[in-house]
């Protein structure tokens, strides 16, 4: 295995500046938002307040993979594996504007807590990139996507049943994220030992909770 050199300043400044674009800016996707025209949807003030809830959780996930795919792509020594990891976090930045498009088309917010979220998932794929190589780095992503496909099926079922808005956005953001794994799985992923898939889902499980109120 070989060994990622050192991130020259050219390549600090500009994960520097993701970060700050994805935790501070209103992104801007290169996809047009999923929707479903000839579905119009009248929500209660109750069903929008549960919709923003829950979109705010989807938008958090967004900028951890935002994180968490710049980070891999900073120590990864393998010049196509770190196209394949930009290629990515492109798509996820397009879920990054659905959701927050949403939210604001909702009255919601995006948390509060988002720096927080993004300082957590670079550090664990900066983890994963240097202590482990490129498999375990792409056994992350795969067990990471697994996680939010599963998550993301979950809000199709909470979702109120006449918001198809989200939910246009939601099956779009899962056949993604699907894709992503099974990506990662070709590259040559690792299966991940359970106790790490254990501590994943518990840390994924806090996040999601407390996104849903702050």
């Amino acid at each position: 295995m070989s060994l990622p050199s050192p991130p020259s300043l050219d390549q600090i400044c500009r994960v520097a500046d993701s970060a700050l674009r994805t935790i501070f800016t209103r992104p801007h996707g290169n996809r047009a938002c999923p929707t479903v025209p000839e579905h119009t949807q009248e929500l209660s003030a109750e069903e929008k307040t549960q919709s923003a809830a829950l979109m705010r959780v989807n938008h958090v996930g967004e900028v951890c993979a935002q994180a968490l795919y710049k980070a891999q792509s900073l120590v990864t020594p393998t010049p196509a594996l770190r196209a394949h990891f930009e290629h990515a976090a492109g798509e996820e930045t397009d879920h990054l504007a659905w959701t927050h498009q949403r939210l604001d088309e909702l009255g919601g917010r995006p948390s509060m807590l988002n720096p927080l979220w993004y300082a957590g998932a670079f550090g664990l794929g900066l983890a994963a990139g240097r202590l482990g190589g490129d498999r375990w780095s792409l056994g992350f992503v795969v067990e990471t996507e697994n996680q939010v496909s599963a998550h993301l099926e979950s809000h199709l079922q909470r979702l109120p049943s006449n918001d198809h808005a989200s939910k246009a956005i939601v099956v779009q953001m899962k056949d993604d994220e699907e894709r992503h794994a099974h990506e990662a799985k070709i590259q040559g992923a690792i299966d991940l030992p359970a106790p790490i898939k254990t501590m994943m889902r518990v840390a994924a499980k806090v996040m999601t909770t407390v996104a849903h109120r702050i």
